[in-house]
């Protein structure tokens, strides 16, 4: 029997195991130095830098089977690495690095009237389980940013990925080793058999704290529903773009293509385009006509029907549709209140935007529109860690926890409480 097949044999074992030494790796990463993990932060940064002929052939790899499987070239553009990408990755790293170490920091501090002094200061999760698809970047971001944050983390990937993320799983590996931290402080599941995931969503035996699932909605939903640990999670990426009465064309334009289809497989790419009729005349057709220049279908109502010709008829699920493709549903309101009540039932509250000069039209938008991320005269696909200068992010968390929006190294902190006394008694 070969080792893959003694893995896959028993995978309670395997995962229980990779639990234990999760556990004991979190426990003295929760203690490490900021001087010891931004050294091992850099050391990995330096392993992708000079192992870049073996990550780019491992990633070859996978994406030939990709091809072989007849994947959409969203799904390939997600899975693909360049040397630029490689680029990103290292800076990203360094990025981290160059962080503030945010545990032990004291988030508020007050006296009380006793003369108790009382501290919140913040501290790890512990372990981390990261479930997600086939995008390589997320397994270099992840194990950086629990690194950072003092946590262990356990990396699933996709296993049209194994081989990227593998190699650049060693690299973050090699850079703990050389600091002197546990280098089971990040760790691959080294089977593709979907009972590791089932695993992992049990727990492992107390030995995982929190579960952030990154993927398509089938992914995210087997997790939500299934786990039984708490989750961060976004079901998926609808994004919408409303141009309002207000909006400025040029803007209009430009902006709406940025976020359609700059990359059309990111969760920040825009899927719906809602358009005020007061602009349809001047500002619908140069938007339609930018977008299918750049080889985007259109699927649209009456009146996008009777503009573009070439254009699709929009069912009622294209309005619940997160395509990550050139494919894009652009819908006429008469009003901002009607486009707020289109993004309100159809979003999955990840990232709007609103292109308007009318600040009151901003105002109200973001007032009344209850999503992680919102955004005035600019990309949705902005929507990411490494915008915000997280350096990063393991995903974009959706739901009403204490991470929501980009979750980076202060969102994989929870806290304590340090009480400092001087002989006082409660009475």
């Amino acid at each position: 029997m070969s080792a893959m097949e003694a893995i896959a044999s028993d995978i309670p074992a395997l995962m229980a195991e990779l639990g234990r030494k999760a556990r004991a790796a979190a426990a003295r990463l929760a203690t490490a130095s900021a001087e010891r993990k931004h050294a091992a932060l850099l050391g990995a940064a330096q392993a992708v830098d000079a192992n870049r002929a073996d990550i780019l052939a491992a990633n070859a790899l996978d994406m030939d089977e990709a091809v072989k499987k007849g994947m959409t070239k969203a799904f390939q553009d997600r899975l693909l690495l360049t040397d630029a990408r490689l680029d990103g990755i290292i800076d990203a790293l360094r990025t981290i690095a160059e962080l503030p170490d945010p545990v032990g920091a004291v988030i508020s501090e007050w006296d009380r009237p006793n003369g108790l002094h009382i501290e919140r200061v913040r501290t790890p999760l512990g372990v981390i389980g990261v479930i997600y698809e086939s995008r390589p970047n997320v397994t270099a971001d992840a194990g950086a940013l629990c690194l950072k944050s003092g946590n262990a983390v356990l990396l699933r990937g996709g296993s049209d990925s194994l081989h990227s993320s593998r190699a650049l799983v060693d690299c973050l590996r090699l850079g703990l080793k050389q600091a002197g931290l546990p280098e089971d402080g990040v760790q691959l599941v080294p089977t593709t058999d979907r009972d590791a995931v089932g695993e992992m969503l049990r727990g492992l035996s107390g030995n995982i704290d929190v579960i952030v699932p990154r993927g398509g909605k089938s992914l995210v939903g087997r997790v939500q529903s299934e786990a039984r640990v708490p989750v961060f999670a976004h079901l998926e990426g609808l994004v919408h773009v409303y141009i309002d009465r207000s909006a400025d064309l040029d803007k209009a334009v430009s902006i709406t293509l940025n976020a359609k289809m700059r990359r059309t497989g990111i969760c920040g790419a825009a899927e719906t385009l809602l358009v005020h009729q007061d602009v349809v005349s001047t500002h619908l057709k140069p938007i339609l006509e930018a977008l299918a220049a750049k080889g985007c279908e259109i699927r649209g109502d009456e009146t996008v029907l009777a503009l573009m010709p070439a254009a699709k008829p929009a069912t009622e699920d294209d309005w619940k549709t997160e395509y990550e493709d050139a494919i894009i549903s652009v819908k006429i309101v008469d009003s901002l209140e009607a486009a707020i009540a289109h993004i309100e039932h159809y979003s999955s509250h990840h990232t709007e935007a609103i292109i308007a000069e009318d600040l009151g039209a901003v105002e109200k938008f973001f007032h009344e529109i209850d999503s992680a991320i919102l955004v005035h005269n600019a990309s949705t696909q902005f929507a990411d860690g490494g915008e915000f200068g997280f350096g990063g992010e393991i995903g974009i968390a959706t739901g009403r926890m204490h991470a929501r929006g980009p979750v980076g190294v202060e969102q994989l902190t929870s806290f304590k409480y340090r009480i400092r006394g001087n002989g006082q008694l409660r009475p």
